[in-house]
């Protein structure tokens, strides 16, 4: 089972880190975190990388819900969305979240996961 989906564009990337802002917003995920790695690995290591940002989404009904499902789940929330350049564009990729819960032995977990990957999935097919 994969454990992403994604979507190649032939976008900038300031404009794919605010449309996918924008399309996460619309699924009711806010972004908590946002990761520069290009930035950290030239602060850090003094490499350089491409552009490369980690959103971390979050829907805090359905967190709550996993939460309440399983306490020890925030191992494994926020849901990561990146933005990576590519050659003529960038991709957009969002964690299958029923891959990533498969760990986890807990049905009512499952359900949820099912219900998150269905709202990730309308984000990435919207843009």
């Amino acid at each position: 089972m994969a454990y992403y989906f994604s979507k190649k564009l032939a976008w900038g990337f300031e404009e794919a880190i605010e449309k996918v802002t924008e399309a996460l917003k619309s699924e009711g995920f806010g972004v908590l975190t946002e990761i520069d790695v290009n930035e950290t690995l030239k602060k850090k290591l003094d490499v350089d990388f491409r552009p490369y940002k980690i959103l971390g989404a979050c829907n805090p009904p359905f967190a709550y819900k996993a939460l309440q499902a399983e306490d020890k789940v925030g191992l494994m929330l926020p849901c990561n969305v990146i933005v990576q350049a590519k050659e003529n564009g960038v991709e957009i990729a969002a964690v299958d979240p029923v891959a990533s819960m498969q760990a986890i032995d807990n049905p009512e977990l499952g359900e949820i996961a099912n219900e998150i990957r269905l709202m990730l999935h309308r984000v990435i097919d919207s843009l």
